[in-house]
């Protein structure tokens, strides 16, 4: 779950990690208020869950109150990548001597945290990773120690940071550590993380990611969350208490389990067919759960075929199969749907199925194969 930057802000501020005086406005009005309390320069910076506000006119330098309020007029009526900016963020200038990139994410493939520091402040880090990748110091964290002082002095060295500066930056690291950890963050980033000309270290801008699957015990950051922000079909998914995520292929995959689901889209792909989402129903799936999935799978215009692969333990075979054919009767589908039932009721699940418009599969491999090539017959004859 993604929360905007002001929020992001004040979760790094309980730190202690400085951040600049600002306000939200909702209207050009309240942030000519804003500024005229804050006093100097102002920066107005539209608050919409894409990147790329910048680029798009979002973040705009102002020197008075009145420039101030022309400013967040001219934001609060765009749209940045679809998104309407309903608020901004009005907040004093820095006054900037040097800019820094900090962040806390996951190495999925080394299976650790990993913090990242680099010089190269201010511009897209994958940009710098890809023409100056000498400029980033990375160092993956031991859950069992956290991010110690003496590592953030380390990455400092690494990044080239000159050593007057390494105990700022160490505080700075540390303190997001503890605000990825205590936020269940999948992402903690300062971008640029601003060196005054006075010598203070402040986060100009902040962003961070919230592992869904944390949801539940930060009952306050659940409550942060904008569906509207979302993707329509992710929003629906999200209040019907599955776990979907949308894709840009056309065979909709419901499986049992995410690292059977995690299997099926790589089956899926590797016979050539594209995934149009990801969907776990979990284990011990009812029926009314199954149609409930199905329903949410065929909402996506672009699906053209559905691949239903279940592994029977807690969940029943022939649950699942009821759940099939009362959303057959009801939707009168005519996209084809190919079945894998295995374990629980698997007898009794695949003889509900039995004569009806369903294609069976004894293997998931089979399965993947012969549901990527109904789709493209589909596909050509359209």
């Amino acid at each position: 779950m993604k929360i905007h930057e002001y929020q992001a802000k004040g979760l790094l501020a309980r730190q202690g990690i400085p951040v600049p005086q600002g306000q939200v406005a909702a209207s050009a009005t309240e942030a000519g208020q804003i500024a005229r309390t804050l006093g100097g320069r102002v920066v107005v910076k539209a608050q919409v869950l894409v990147g790329g506000r910048g680029k798009a006119g979002g973040i705009k330098v102002v020197d008075t109150p009145e420039a101030a309020e022309s400013a967040a007029g001219e934001v609060l009526a765009m749209r940045i990548k679809g998104l309407p900016v309903r608020k901004v963020l009005v907040e004093q200038a820095c006054d900037i001597a040097s800019e820094y990139y900090a962040s806390i994410t996951v190495d999925r493939a080394a299976r650790r945290n990993v913090a990242i520091l680099s010089r190269a402040g201010g511009i897209d880090i994958e940009e710098v990773a890809a023409t100056t990748p000498e400029m980033i110091a990375k160092a993956h964290i031991d859950p069992a120690v956290g991010l110690r002082p003496y590592m953030a002095r380390a990455l400092a060295a690494d990044a080239g940071v000159p050593r007057e500066q390494w105990g700022r930056i160490e505080r700075v690291l540390c303190a997001l550590y503890e605000a990825y950890i205590a936020n269940d963050a999948s992402l903690a980033e300062i971008n640029p993380l601003v060196m005054t000309a006075e010598g203070a270290l402040i986060a100009a801008d902040a962003k961070m990611i919230i592992d869904d699957n944390a949801l539940f015990r930060q009952k306050a950051l659940a409550e942060l969350r904008e569906e509207e922000e979302d993707d329509p079909l992710e929003a629906e998914a999200h209040r019907r208490g599955l776990a979907y995520v949308r894709l840009d292929g056309d065979i909709g995959i419901v499986g049992n389990g995410a690292g059977l689901v995690m299997t099926t889209l790589d089956v899926v792909q590797r016979a050539g067919g594209r995934p149009a989402n990801f969907l776990d129903i979990g284990g011990g799936a009812r029926s009314d759960l199954v149609e409930s999935a199905l329903d949410m799978v065929l909402t996506d215009p672009n699906v053209r075929g559905v691949l239903v692969v279940i592994f029977g333990g807690i969940t029943r075979c022939d649950e699942v199969a009821r759940g099939l054919i009362r959303t057959m009767a009801e939707r009168k589908l005519d996209l084809p749907i190919v079945v894998h039932l295995t374990g629980t009721r698997e007898e009794e699940g695949r003889a509900l199925l039995a004569g009806s418009p369903v294609v069976p599969a004894d293997s998931l491999e089979e399965a993947a194969d012969k549901m990527a090539r109904l789709v493209e017959s589909r596909t050509q004859a359209a």
